[in-house]
């Protein structure tokens, strides 16, 4: 089923065998929530699976997602409140599904654009912090273009996300409230997603703006080889090596990883470290673990921390397969 998944120089290269064959793996995975087995044949089977798509709105996590919107329009208590079950973060979550788009969603969507966004035109749920958080603004971005969300009603969201990035490449969300001087990797990684999905949905409203930020932001997580010090060498944060899905606003490696390959991006020896950390951390019988979950309030619970996850052997894999697949 799965010859050619990946090259003898592949399987090589990142050991990839176990006491489970890969055939195994992904018979695994389409073992799995609907969500699961159509990424599976869209990512590693190259095969787009439509009638699967449509399930996720209709049984597993998706449905249980849905069942916990309000009659208000809202999940949770409000658009960004609590953490992790509001709005803002259940929409994410379905996005990142891939659940196809339906009438609950849009409208929620069409909410949010018009009650949400502060006298800077971004996204801004806070009643006391006057300028708009750029992450939040990049992860909103990524899941209104998914469900197709009028481009006018994005336009202003657009121009505060760029009027928000820093001359050393990449953006900080502190920069509402603190101030910053320095980019974020996890603020540059949410507002990358949101640039890669207003793209790919056709949307062209000062796009190539968005392109050149889009481009010199992703030298800027390439410069930290994707957790280090650019000046030091030294790890920024070891939870940056926790491979957590869902990811939240926080930044891993494996969210980098996953990023770069969706955006098409080739092998650069500076993803080399990252990718050798991911390597290290699979298991014996060639899975990757869920590790230890952000705190907060959820709706359910996808997987459980400590033991295989899909969600990250799918994405693991799809990382190798780009980025050892040399021409």
């Amino acid at each position: 089923m799965t010859k050619g998944l990946f090259s003898e120089r592949t399987r090589r290269r990142y050991k990839i065998k176990g006491t489970m064959n890969i055939d195994e793996i992904i018979e695994w995975l389409l073992k799995g929530d609907v969500s699961i087995q159509y990424q599976t044949y869209r990512d590693l089977l190259n095969e787009e699976r439509k009638e699967l798509k449509e399930r996720i709105a209709h049984e597993g996590w998706g449905k249980q997602f849905l069942s916990c919107r309000g009659s208000n329009g809202h999940w949770g208590q409000s658009f960004y409140q609590p953490k992790w079950t509001s709005t803002h973060y259940t929409l994410l979550d379905l996005k990142n599904l891939c659940i196809a788009n339906c009438k609950p969603i849009r409208q929620t969507i069409k909410m949010i654009l018009n009650e949400e966004k502060g006298a800077d035109g971004g996204i801004n749920p806070s009643r006391t912090i006057g300028n708009s958080d750029v992450c939040i603004n990049g992860m909103a971005l990524n899941y209104c273009c998914y469900f197709g969300a009028d481009e006018a009603d994005l336009q202003s969201i657009v121009d505060f996300v760029l009027s928000q990035w820093m001359a050393d490449g990449g953006f900080n969300c502190r920069s509402n409230r603190s101030g910053a001087r320095h980019s974020s990797l996890h603020t540059t990684l949410s507002v990358l997603e949101g640039i890669w999905e207003y793209e790919q949905n056709g949307y062209t409203y000062r796009l190539q703006d968005l392109r050149h930020a889009a481009k010199v932001s992703k030298e800027f997580i390439l410069l930290h080889k994707l957790y280090k010090s650019d000046k030091t060498g030294e790890i920024i944060d070891k939870k940056m090596l926790a491979i957590t899905y869902p990811p939240r606003w926080r930044y891993d490696i494996l969210r980098a990883l996953d990023y770069f390959q969706m955006a098409g991006e080739p092998y650069d020896k500076r993803m080399q470290d990252a990718i050798e950390v991911i390597v290290s951390k699979r298991n014996e019988d060639g899975t990757w673990n869920q590790q230890a979950r952000h705190p907060g309030q959820v709706h359910f619970q996808m997987e459980t921390a400590g033991k295989s996850s899909r969600w990250n052997t799918l994405r693991a894999l799809k990382v190798l397969r780009h980025f050892g697949m040399e021409k």
